[in-house]
């Protein structure tokens, strides 16, 4: 399991490499290089806005699915929003927290 405190980041590189039409970021951090495409980084930042934007929501959870009648342009694997509720996906993520930071100590 990897944690990425800020402190742990080194530098991120964000662009459109010459030959492709969307988005790379690759973020290098002390435990090695991570390279996430847009698809990937637009999940994260719906996912972010979704949760701080919101005056009650407190998360939320995407699965990776193949879904019916995409829309032109977007790739064929999506991260859509799951119908867990929110309490489960707390719960869950509680447990990883507390299992990935007792690890670190």
């Amino acid at each position: 399991m990897i944690v990425l405190r800020n402190m742990d980041v080194k530098r991120i590189i964000a662009g459109i490499p010459r030959g492709h039409k969307h988005l790379r970021l690759v973020l290098e951090s002390t435990s090695g290089i991570i390279v996430l495409h847009e698809a990937t980084v637009a999940a994260i930042v719906r996912s972010y806005i979704n949760i701080v934007a919101h005056p009650v929501r407190r998360g939320l959870e995407l699965v990776g699915t193949i879904p019916d009648n995409i829309k032109p342009g977007y790739a064929e694997h999506q991260l859509l929003e799951s119908n867990r509720s929110e309490r489960e996906i707390l719960e869950e993520l509680e447990t990883i927290l507390n299992e990935a930071y007792h690890r670190q100590s």
